[in-house]
């Protein structure tokens, strides 16, 4: 029975881990649009190519763009602390009803 409480335990952490980590990535890339990097280095391909995927699912999936502001990163974030601070508390104590 420990083994089990421990691995959800594990899973959840690193679940949210991983999410911070995410969350910082699209904040970086939300302030990389008000600079302009150079679109050839590396680091800035590299954040977009993990972000824009998310980003232009809710563009086709919701209405986020008012004014020419984009507003998908905000969505995200919002999608982000929701599964953080709703889902993956939830999960545990779902599975497990006694959590120490």
């Amino acid at each position: 029975m420990y083994a089990w409480t421990n691995l959800i335990i594990f899973v959840a952490q690193t679940l949210d881990s991983l999410l911070t980590l995410y969350l910082y990535v699209v904040i970086i890339s939300a302030l990389m649009t008000w600079i302009e990097p150079n679109p050839y280095n590396p680091i800035v391909r590299f954040i977009y190519s993990i972000t824009e995927p998310v980003f232009e699912w809710f563009r086709e999936h919701i209405p986020v763009v008012f004014g020419g502001i984009d507003f998908s990163p905000l969505i995200v974030i919002v999608v982000i602390q929701l599964i953080q601070r709703v889902v993956i508390p939830s999960v545990v104590h779902a599975l497990i009803p006694v959590y120490a």
